[in-house]
């Protein structure tokens, strides 16, 4: 398991008192000192770190403030994955590498998945609990478009945003996005055509990429950050969309018997259903949590053949029922002076 460390550029705070939100505010909402962020880049746990971005849509922030942090960066303020991703040859590259090394930098697992005619980028935060933050999810993919459009030179306009929550906001994502914006989705997804991963990039920089490659290549060696469990985790959360989660097909995912594949992970004192029941579990909070789909739908994208086996399931993770977690949860999320969404579109 990755350190649970996510470096924060201090200079965020100057950009959001520039974009109207109350700094102050926010910390004193998230329970953060202004002191941890006098360094060029502060160090949060990824519990301090989403208190930060529930406390910036709590206190009044406007609804583009994500949008606009993530489309604003600056090259002399990314990671140095995303730096990699940069001075890639291909769009496709720059995501690979985005992927292979966004976990040196904190706790958040990135993937790109190519299926038919469309490439499919996905984050996860590892040791996140319960929703994320909406601006949180809307500055992660307007930062990958940013990084695409800087990159390419070209206005590059996604296939579409998948988004996992309730219908909120809808015109100015899609104006800002600059496509069909789909809500109460399975897991949150920025798609893009997948040709436009040959698109070549114009901020290529062999020479800067001969310095930094070697050097992520080693830290990822000293880490060994996946382990076989992480690697099933990663092929149970790719089929929480409706397919019922067959050891037999994540084991053909690793290359892997299903047999061995079980063994393996008794030896490193887990089992396939504890994952599972781990995977599912996480992500039913997820969608119960953030979007209006009703209990079968959510028990339909888990994988369940019923409702009555998630309803079950579920009342052994949360010792109560999926409906009344939901109310429980919106309650609370509202008692707590956090703002509940928008409807309008």
């Amino acid at each position: 398991m990755p350190a649970d460390l996510v470096p924060v550029p201090s200079v965020l705070l100057d950009r959001l008192t520039a974009l109207g939100v109350e700094v102050e505010r926010v910390l004193r909402h998230a329970g953060l000192v202004r002191s941890r962020f006098q360094e060029p880049k502060a160090r949060l746990t990824t519990q301090e770190f989403m208190a930060f971005w529930h406390a910036v849509e709590a206190t009044g922030g406007g609804r583009e403030v994500g949008l606009r942090v993530g489309s604003d960066a600056r090259p002399h303020h990314f990671d140095v994955a995303t730096m990699a991703a940069l001075h890639s040859p291909t769009l496709g590259e720059a995501l690979a590498k985005l992927a292979r090394y966004k976990g040196l930098v904190c706790p958040e697992e990135v993937s790109v998945e190519v299926v038919k005619n469309e490439a499919r980028f996905r984050f996860h935060w590892l040791l996140a609990e319960g929703p994320l933050p909406l601006f949180l999810v809307d500055a992660t993919f307007a930062s990958t478009l940013a990084l695409a459009r800087r990159g390419t030179g070209k206005p590059l306009v996604p296939r579409r945003v998948e988004l996992a929550r309730r219908r909120s906001d809808a015109e100015l994502l899609t104006r800002h996005f600059g496509c069909k914006v789909r809500f109460d989705a399975p897991v949150d997804l920025l798609v893009f055509e997948a040709s436009a991963l040959d698109e070549p990039l114009l901020t290529h920089n062999a020479d800067l990429l001969a310095l930094l490659v070697p050097g992520l290549e080693r830290e990822l060696d000293q880490r060994q950050r996946h382990t076989l469990a992480d690697d099933v985790r990663l092929a149970l959360r790719r089929r929480m969309c409706g397919e019922r989660p067959s050891v037999d097909k994540v084991a053909e995912e690793l290359h892997l018997s299903s047999r061995t594949l079980q063994r393996k992970l008794e030896a490193a004192g887990t089992t396939y259903q504890l994952l599972l029941d781990e995977v599912r579990h996480q992500a039913a909070r997820q969608l119960l949590g953030s979007t209006d789909l009703d209990a079968n739908e959510v028990a339909f994208l888990l994988g369940f053949e019923e409702l009555n086996s998630f309803s079950r399931a579920f009342q052994g993770w949360e010792g109560t029922t999926p409906l009344r977690w939901r109310g429980a949860t919106r309650e609370e999320a509202t008692g707590s002076g956090r703002r509940a969404p928008h409807t309008a579109s």
